[in-house]
């Protein structure tokens, strides 16, 4: 018997297949084979077709079902998705405008309006955040530029719900992707009507609210004939990409601290404590997890846009084509500082930690003498190690202390240099586990189909593979760098 996770990013769609019994996974599958492609019409624009999720997805199934696997014994499925994106649907359930995806950050000026029309503190106090670029300012942005084509809208909903309704052919979302597109109201516990409001969101463009973990709907007749999934199969699991990977991790409770380096780097931590930073450059969301008004369980999110992309820019454009392994340790041959070579990763867009600033990626202090090609692949590795230390700090402010930083060991995490570096950087303890998107949406599935009857049994196979901790010898020139790096950025900040 097997549980389905599905993980629609923005460069891919993986799929997996977990045994439920042995809780390992048996078969994966990611579509396309090279990135899926961005569409930026303008700068700081970020869009993408939502029928290519699907047909990513529907690619990963078939290549399961040509590899042997039987899908008629798929009991559960799961979905994590990329956050804060705008589907927008019309009556026929087809997509009205290309999805407006993450790092998209056409919506910056609309939501700073709305802070300042709705009140900055109405705002921290009921949605711990500025109303910023995320989904709800996105959906304003159509409402104000595009007419004619918000009127064509039936449902609105983020990335997840609609491979959700694919599946199940009802258009629902989740209470923590309420609080994702900040139309979450933390004090009332409810939909943020006066987020609505101020922005003229009919209350019919809402999806109806299900439990992120439960029973969200069934696969119909046509998915069984196009898929080869049975009907009639629950969808059982929803969280947006990191509250998703912070559950893959068995980040659940208070206190606990989960990261990822991908495209895009991301620390989330796990509170009960309601509360907002002031300048909204982390953000507060509703865990997947969280159930009741009197114990909430919420995630701090830190995400910082160039982080792996960074690191995959200095690889095409620097190293003659070398690989990532080549990379880390042709990087270790530079000191720790990278000898005064400074990089600033901040070129993927309006970077939130920065509080919604675009500065762009930047080189800073080269030598044409002294420093070479090592130099530059540290400083990449290095610059984004001082980005992730620079959102930590602020989480600090919000009463998170990361003493053990959680991460599947992908992405940026297979580099010695950049864990070692994170891990001294912020005296933590860094934790790196065999699992990812797809095999956390595929156990919360289960969890959420009831096959799994606890989170204790869930992740009683979850296995870690590796534990780094902080260098001592580098603490010292790593923080020499670091204050160097974060004044370079205070300069950057300041035109």
């Amino acid at each position: 018997m097997y549980s389905l996770g599905i993980d629609v990013g923005s460069s891919s769609v993986k799929v997996a297949l977990l045994d439920i019994a042995s809780g390992k996974c048996v078969c994966s599958s990611t579509n396309p084979k090279s990135e899926a492609p961005i569409k930026a019409v303008q700068k700081g624009w970020a869009e993408q077709d939502p029928k290519s999720w699907w047909r990513y997805m529907s690619e990963g199934i078939r290549e399961m079902a040509a590899a042997g696997f039987d899908l008629s014994e798929v009991a559960s499925i799961g979905i994590s998705y990329q956050m804060h994106g705008l589907v927008a649907l019309d009556k026929s359930g087809e997509p009205v405008r290309d999805a407006i995806i993450w790092c998209d950050s056409r919506a910056v000026s609309i939501g700073a309006e709305a802070l300042q029309a709705i009140g900055y503190e109405q705002c921290m106090s009921h949605l711990l955040n500025s109303p910023g670029n995320f989904t709800a300012s996105k959906l304003a942005w159509v409402k104000r530029n595009e007419p004619d084509v918000y009127a064509k809208i039936w449902r609105f909903m983020l990335p997840g719900d609609y491979i959700a309704f694919r599946l199940t052919g009802e258009a629902t979302t989740t209470a923590t992707g309420m609080s994702e597109g900040i139309l979450w109201d933390f004090k009332d516990m409810r939909r943020a009507h006066f987020v609505a409001d101020y922005y003229g969101i009919e209350s019919d463009k809402f999806c109806p609210v299900v439990q992120a973990i439960g029973v969200q709907g069934t696969t119909t007749p046509a998915v069984a004939a196009e898929l080869g999934i049975p009907a009639g199969i629950p969808v059982s699991y929803r969280a947006g990409d990191q509250p998703n990977n912070a559950f893959s991790l068995k980040v659940l409770e208070p206190g606990e601290i989960a990261a990822t380096g991908g495209t895009s780097g991301v620390v989330y931590g796990v509170t009960d404590t309601p509360k907002a930073d002031p300048q909204s450059r982390v953000n507060t969301f509703l865990h997947v997890t969280s159930k009741t008004v009197d114990d909430p369980r919420l995630g701090v999110l830190l995400c910082i846009n160039g982080t792996g992309i960074m690191n995959s820019w200095i690889r095409r454009n620097a190293t003659q084509g070398l690989s990532y392994p080549e990379m880390n340790d042709l990087a270790m041959t530079a000191p720790v500082g990278s000898d005064g070579l400074m990089i600033l990763p901040f070129g993927n867009g309006a970077e939130r930690v920065l509080a919604n600033r675009s500065t762009g990626a930047r080189m800073v202090g080269i030598d044409l003498v002294r420093h070479g090609q090592a130099h530059i692949v540290r400083a990449a590795q290095e610059g984004i190690a001082f980005s992730f230390r620079y959102g930590i700090d602020i989480m600090k402010d919000m009463g998170l202390k990361p003493d053990v930083i959680r991460a599947g060991k992908a992405n940026m995490f297979l580099s010695p240099l950049f864990r070692t570096t994170l891990a001294t950087l912020c005296d933590a303890r860094i934790e790196l586990f065999d699992t990812d998107g797809s095999l956390g949406a595929a156990r919360g599935a289960a969890l959420g189909a009831g096959i799994y009857k606890t989170t204790d049994e869930a992740f009683s196979t979850l296995e870690r593979l590796d534990v780094i901790e902080p260098e001592a010898e580098w603490k010292q020139p790593l923080e020499v760098a670091y204050g160097r790096w974060k004044q370079e950025l205070s300069n950057s900040l300041k035109y």
